[in-house]
């Protein structure tokens, strides 16, 4: 097998493999050269060409958010590596494992005024969970330096795995960079540490206070599917003391669990609050996007919180008294399969007594209302084929599906580590490429255009489709407080323009269509989720100036 003859390469190609690191994706330039040798030349490895470094790195946050495994990112040196920085800040707060392999110019010429060149160690200061800089030492200290490359290059892949997040590898390369050696197809490195899964042992005092405890809350952020196991769901479910709220990106589904939070509390007063306000709130899973449920729990503060995470646990309520270290259906296990009957309450009754005049008003107020954001992700999301994978971007896009009952057998992705629009149609690309799953692409103009390259990708399977809601700006800034009738707001908040996703759909040959009523996108439907030679867009266009108005009278109306 063909290989570079650089030995900090071979190590890097082998310690990947020896660590079942499948997916490489590539950036292309020539100070990396030896690791695309590498890489490309062993079959083990799924190589993928990407251009814009922006775009690769969200790419490969997709396919680690859907394998569940580390990605490796790989670029040559200079500002090409700083690209990476958004899509590393997003798996480090979204806890995702990225493996990011930058090649550098050799340490004698770092700051000399040598073209391509910046200072590559501690790029992305504390955004990262291990820094790996390797060091080519060509000369007398070759075996040490060998040996300390091998040792921190295996830990920076194995803190990716264990941690759940990205790390960084810096590789000095000396030119010549493309001569290569022939190699055996299995000189790789075994010798892999495995991770243990963290238990815990459950003090018979927390069981108890538990179980007699009148008011309890569950709230779920980010979580996989099928990551909790439905026994535990049913038991919760089922318990009269016990309310569960999940978001759409949880994706837990049970009929006595509540999603749509915002459209349940928004409209409650400070009595409401009072009686909703927890004994004990249970969370588990990532980021929450709703800003309500944050501010009623900073408000309302339960007596006891009990974060459930392997790893850390943020103190996103202000009132964090236990954060233990396991996986949420260990704590389960533990909590719940006991003989220990829990106690009768109110709490589930009259909160699902709220849920159901709030749906029937929900419905009510959708009859009601014009074409709108609002009314074209009614149809949106009538219409989504089951068993489809849901990808959103941020902003209003992922407040609107809080909104909704979606179909139980969607899956829903959102970046949520640090919310921004940059790479959301990247990392549905990336998911997109290692899911069973079809995938559909919700998002926003602003999103859409600003990740546009993210279609300068040769991976995209044609079942993907993009739903762009285009209302000729940041909508989102429309409902939020400001002065929406000056210039500067149009110019520098909004950011109103007249752009339209055909010229782009033709360029990077996807199939367009557009709609701007709710009749024309009802009939609209049938044609985009049909099976085609390419995949499909469709831009949805509705009415800047109307959709602040009908989204906020919603929270009036449903009272």
């Amino acid at each position: 097998m063909i290989q570079s003859k650089h030995p900090i390469a071979r190590s890097i190609i082998q310690r990947c493999q020896a660590h079942n690191i499948k997916h490489i994706v590539i950036s292309p330039g020539s100070r990396n050269a030896p690791l695309t040798i590498g890489f490309t030349a062993n079959d083990f490895f799924e190589c993928y060409s990407i251009v814009d470094e922006r775009s690769a790195g969200f790419f490969a946050l997709g396919i680690s958010q859907q394998s569940l495994e580390p990605v490796a990112l790989v670029c040559t040196s200079g500002s090409a590596l700083v690209n990476y920085y958004p899509a590393v800040v997003e798996a480090f707060y979204s806890r995702i494992p990225l493996v990011v392999i930058s090649a550098d110019r050799p340490n004698h010429l770092i700051n000399i005024g040598d073209g391509q060149t910046i200072t590559q160690p501690h790029v992305f200061g504390s955004h990262i969970l291990y820094e790996a800089n390797l060091k080519e030492d060509l000369k007398k200290s070759f075996i040490k330096s060998f040996k300390r490359n091998n040792s921190i290059i295996t830990k920076a892949i194995e803190v990716a795995n264990t941690s759940k997040g990205p790390v960084h590898i810096n590789a000095p390369f000396s030119e010549p960079l493309y001569e290569t050696i022939e190699v055996l197809k299995n000189d790789t490195d075994d010798n892999l540490s495995h991770s243990i899964v963290p238990s815990i042992s459950l003090p018979k005092s927390i069981i108890k206070r538990w179980h007699s405890s009148k008011k309890k809350m569950i709230l779920v952020g980010v979580n996989q599917p099928e990551s909790i196991r439905q026994l535990y769901l049913d038991l919760i479910g089922e318990d009269s003391s016990i309310v569960v709220l999940t978001e759409t990106t949880s994706n837990l589904h049970h009929s006595n669990f509540f999603s749509s939070i915002d459209q349940l509390i928004t409209p409650l007063d400070a009595t409401d609050f009072e009686a909703l306000q927890p004994e004990i709130l249970l969370t588990f899973g990532g980021m929450v996007v709703s800003k309500r449920i944050k501010t009623f729990l900073r408000s309302y503060a339960p007596k006891y919180h009990w974060h459930i995470d392997p790893v850390q646990a943020n103190n996103t309520f202000f009132c964090l008294t236990k954060h233990y270290k396991c996986t949420a259906n260990t704590f389960l296990e533990h909590l719940l399969n006991t003989n220990t009957l829990s106690i009768d309450s109110a709490y589930f009754k009259t909160l699902n007594e709220i849920k159901k005049r709030r749906l029937d008003k929900h419905k009510d107020y959708m009859k009601s209302i014009p074409f709108s954001d609002f009314k074209a992700f009614e149809s949106i999301l009538k219409h989504i084929p089951a068993n489809s994978m849901v990808q959103s971007s941020n902003s209003s896009t992922i407040r609107y599906l809080q909104l909704f009952d979606l179909k139980t057998s969607l899956t829903i992705f959102c970046n949520r580590g640090t919310s921004g629009i940059d790479g959301s149609t990247s990392t549905a690309v990336g998911a997109s490429c290692v899911s069973e799953k079809p995938t559909v692409l919700i998002t926003g103009d602003l999103s859409f255009f600003y990740d546009s390259n993210a279609l300068w990708n040769n991976y995209i399977p044609s079942s993907f489709r993009i739903i762009i809601i285009n209302n000729r700006g940041g909508g989102i800034f429309r409902i939020l407080p400001g002065n929406k009738n000056s210039e500067n707001f149009t110019t520098f908040f909004e950011t109103n323009h007249s752009l339209t996703a055909k010229s782009i759909s033709e360029h990077f040959n996807f199939d367009y269509m557009s709609a701007s009523s709710t009749e024309e996108l009802d009939t609209k439907w049938k044609k985009f989720y049909s099976l085609s030679t390419r995949p499909k867009i469709i831009e949805v266009f509705t009415p800047s100036t109307e959709n602040d108005r009908i989204l906020l009278s919603y929270f009036d109306f449903i009272k």
